[in-house]
């Protein structure tokens, strides 16, 4: 069996291959995360992911990376750059649908590259002033699309999702299982 790399500094990422028995190395990219002029939510994710996977692949080796963007009325919502962004971001999404979305990209041991995004509806609740404030104290917004965790201080703002929740987390599991296997 080919040695698995995770391309990603997240935490997460790597809670949920652990949380599926997998053993893995993280090996971080060095790239550029910037969107090209009207390029598609879907095409970039996708491309940040195979990007990713291009950067720390060697053969021999299978490669999983991910890239997660919040995307509402069209923008792509990044991780915030300060506390200022973040607010702005959460009162975007106070109230509202939104989609999050991940591209995977999982390169095989012969070099062979499979990639996807998948795609959750979110609908936040209305959040007060109080309640942004709060959670951007907490400091937890700042390494996360969007500038929220469903996973931690986040959860109780999310009225309800329809897709995948580990999509939300960062790694859609069931269909990156699948891939592996």
């Amino acid at each position: 069996m080919a040695k698995l790399i995770l391309a990603s500094a997240s935490p997460r990422r790597a809670d949920l291959l652990r949380q599926a028995g997998l053993s893995f190395t993280v090996r971080i990219a060095n790239i550029s995360e910037e969107a090209y002029p009207d390029e598609a939510a879907e095409d970039f994710a996708v491309r940040m992911a195979e990007d990713k996977a291009f950067a720390v692949a060697s053969l021999g080796e299978e490669v999983v990376a991910a890239d997660t963007i919040v995307v509402i009325d069209g923008k792509i919502l990044g991780k915030p750059r300060d506390p200022q962004d973040a607010t702005k971001m959460l009162n975007l999404l106070s109230g509202r649908p939104h989609q999050v979305m991940t591209g995977v990209a999982v390169q095989n041991a012969n070099g062979q590259m499979h990639s996807w995004v998948t795609k959750t509806d979110v609908l936040f609740k209305v959040l007060s002033a109080e309640e942004i404030a709060r959670y951007i104290a907490t400091g937890e917004p700042m390494d996360k699309a969007g500038g929220y965790g469903i996973q931690a201080g986040a959860a109780y703002m999310v009225r309800s999702i329809r897709g995948s929740y580990t999509n939300v987390v960062g790694l859609p599991m069931a269909e990156v299982l699948e891939v592996l296997s």
